[in-house]
């Protein structure tokens, strides 16, 4: 199938007669097939629907994102939202079919274990008995999605969108970056009841879905939805105690540098993101300027990523510019029908900006690279799986850093390294609280607000908001959209970000083994778990013993001879 420019994409919208009608006629022939081939087929044509709805759904979740104030492209959303958690119901009848068939055996031959781990792990995580609760959460969503996105701030004369306000919370003039600081958490100061409000709803939705569903907590229907299939929360506290012991007290070490490099008697919340005097360094040229030097790169690395980014600029399928109404932060997502994926991203004119182009890029250059694999299950692997390749793409792409910053490279690098390790204990945090939230479904929000204080605390000792509106009462998270769209999807950037300092270390020791190996693993999207996708890679699992120290070490070393 040709690839459309992304322009002329559309996908038929869906409707639920039509898929009921489909579907059952799968489910029939599926019951009557006498043959292998035949049985094959039947779920071929399954995942054939399931990749049309799919696409659909991805463009409506999309064109949304991109102007979050259209009417015609909310209505789309809804209806999707309506639609999704009935059509999520009829997919898990048939997947469970497929788990309790007398031919399972012949069917994990033919695709593999982890469709099956995948597939019960849906059909536990949903049920008709929870479909209002899940409509409404996802309208809940989109409440707090619309509302950042129609954030506006006048500073000193210019208008703004909370993606553009971010380049002023970064100047190299403290003023500069203390007055936007406090002016962003103004506004989430003056918003803190609908934020609340909107949290305090999600939460006990999603607690009430878990308990119809038999389980104890949301905590357990989370790791569920996640596709947590070989570890547990019990894997999950044992990191948090490595990273309390080994990464925290190195962090708290940078900050201490991060001082004295300022010239500041101490690091405060709005220097937090600054690590030298003269500020980060940025990009020397705008968005058509940075798409150019891409381009350059991505042909120069090699490996078929030349070719795909070529692809993805003529196709159309980037959108990296900050506008009015548009939804903030960035992401990757993807439309089956044509094996092609799409990168959402907001420039600033930032060193972000080239941080978060290649963390996408990496995404998307998995996605690509696993469109041909046997089920839609695995065009994408597992959240966490999902994060190495993006995260390690922003390292596996060091050697051409001048391109874009020019004679500031090094300086690039030092700042990109130090926020990985800054990010770790950040990331761990995030991923505690939710934990602490859900364990506590009934708390109130000034209690949830102290159990951000508390992982502050814990994992942020360092953090002083000073005279900050919002951040001191412990509200700093309501800005982290993960915690209202995704829950339990933060603890993947930590494990992933350990595996990418592995592929960075690995680079840097031998750069063609590093990448023959970070190709393959982008090949086998989702095929395998977590544990055995790293390990395939020649990674070590972040949860064995001793693996966060060894790159913690070498982290240490490489910082203290660029001192």
């Amino acid at each position: 199938m040709s690839i459309p420019k992304f322009i002329d994409m559309q996908a038929q919208r869906p409707v639920l007669e039509t898929i009921q009608a489909e579907m059952s006629a799968v489910s029939s022939d599926f019951d009557a097939a006498a043959t292998p081939a035949a049985r094959l087929a039947a779920i071929r044509r399954w995942d054939d629907l399931r990749a049309r709805v799919g696409t659909w759904m991805s463009l409506v979740g999309l064109r949304f994102n991109q102007d979050t104030q259209n009417e015609a492209y909310k209505k789309d959303r809804d209806y999707r939202d309506e639609l999704a958690p009935k059509l999520t119901n009829l997919h898990n009848q048939f997947k469970k079919k497929l788990l309790s068939s007398p031919h399972r055996p012949e069917l994990e031959r033919e695709f593999g274990a982890q469709a099956f781990a995948l597939w019960d792990q849906d059909s536990r995580a949903h049920s008709p008995e929870i479909e209002k609760q899940t409509v409404e959460i996802s309208r809940l969503g989109a409440e707090y999605t619309e509302l950042l996105a129609a954030a506006k701030f006048n500073f000193r004369g210019e208008t703004l969108t909370m993606p553009g306000l971010g380049k002023y919370t970064s100047d190299p003039d403290r003023d500069t970056r203390h007055e936007a600081q406090r002016m962003k958490w103004r506004w989430f100061a003056d918003h803190k009841a609908k934020l609340d409000e909107i949290f305090d709803k999600l939460t006990r939705l999603r607690h009430e879905s878990a308990r119809k569903l038999g389980l104890k907590d949301f905590i357990e229907l989370g790791y569920l939805r996640m596709h947590r299939v070989d570890y547990s929360q019990a894997d999950v506290d044992k990191l948090r105690r490595q990273v309390q012991q080994e990464v925290v007290p190195l962090c708290a070490e940078l900050v201490k540098a991060q001082a004295a490099a300022l010239g500041v008697a101490k690091v405060m919340h709005w220097d937090e993101g600054i690590h030298e005097r003269e500020g980060n360094p940025k990009p020397k040229g705008d968005h058509d300027w940075m798409v150019a030097r891409a381009t350059e790169m991505f042909d120069d690395m090699g490996y078929g990523l030349g070719e795909f980014f070529r692809l993805m600029t003529e196709k159309g399928l980037m959108d990296l510019k900050s506008r009015e109404g548009k939804a903030g932060g960035g992401f990757c997502t993807s439309f089956p029908t044509w094996g092609v994926p799409f990168i959402f991203a907001n420039f600033n004119g930032t060193k972000g900006d080239v941080e978060v182009f290649t963390h996408e890029m990496g995404h998307a250059f998995q996605s690509y690279s696993s469109r041909n694999q046997k089920l839609n299950d695995y065009h994408w692997p597992t959240h966490e799986s999902a994060e190495i390749h993006s995260m390690s793409l922003e390292f596996m792409t060091w050697p051409w850093m001048d391109r874009f910053f020019k004679e500031d490279a090094a300086r690039f690098q030092r700042v990109h390294l130090i926020g990985s390790l800054m990010f770790i204990p950040y990331g761990t945090a995030v991923d505690h609280f939710q934990h602490l939230v859900y364990a506590r479904p009934d708390a109130t929000m000034a209690q949830r607000h102290e159990m951000w204080r508390e992982m502050e605390k814990t994992y942020l000792p360092w953090r002083d908001a000073g005279d900050l509106p919002h951040v001191p009462e412990g509200g700093f998270w309501q800005q982290q959209r993960h915690i209202y769209l995704s829950p339990f999807y933060y603890i993947d950037y930590v494990l992933a970000q350990i595996c990418a300092l592995q592929f960075w270390v690995k680079a840097d020791e031998n750069r063609p083994q590093a990448m023959q190996d970070y190709v393959k693993l982008c090949a086998r999207g989702g095929e395998a778990p977590f544990r055995e996708l790293a390990t395939g890679a020649g990674l070590r699992s972040p949860f064995e013993q001793g693996c966060l120290s060894a790159v913690v070490a070498k982290a240490r070393d490489w910082l203290a001879a660029r001192q």
